[in-house]
């Protein structure tokens, strides 16, 4: 029915709050997160790698994938960024984060 859609930005506002809860507690920056299913991450703490190449490692290293912002630039552009997804099931959620604390 229609009020199905009326609870969808509430049902992707408990995973964003979640996911961002769990986040909070690793090594990355959270940066601000309005009105999309990816949660941006600053990482230059952590690593002096390119976003591509940290994107990479988390991958092959950690099993959880990432976007690296400088996808979206035609410009040679790196401000240490990523974007992670977080409309996914709860448990794979707290499975890469529990993850991404080993970082």
């Amino acid at each position: 029915s229609e009020n199905i859609y009326k609870e969808i930005p509430d049902f992707f506002q408990q995973k964003r709050d979640f996911f961002r809860s769990l986040l909070s507690e690793t090594k990355f920056k959270l940066l601000p997160c309005k009105g999309s299913y990816f949660q941006c991450v600053s990482y230059g703490q952590i690593s002096d790698e390119k976003d591509t190449e940290i994107a990479k490692r988390l991958v092959v290293e950690f099993g959880v994938a990432s976007i690296p912002v400088s996808a979206f630039y035609t410009k040679n552009t790196d401000d240490k960024i990523l974007r992670f997804c977080f409309a996914k099931e709860q448990s794979t959620l707290e499975q890469a984060v529990e993850r991404l604390m080993k970082i």
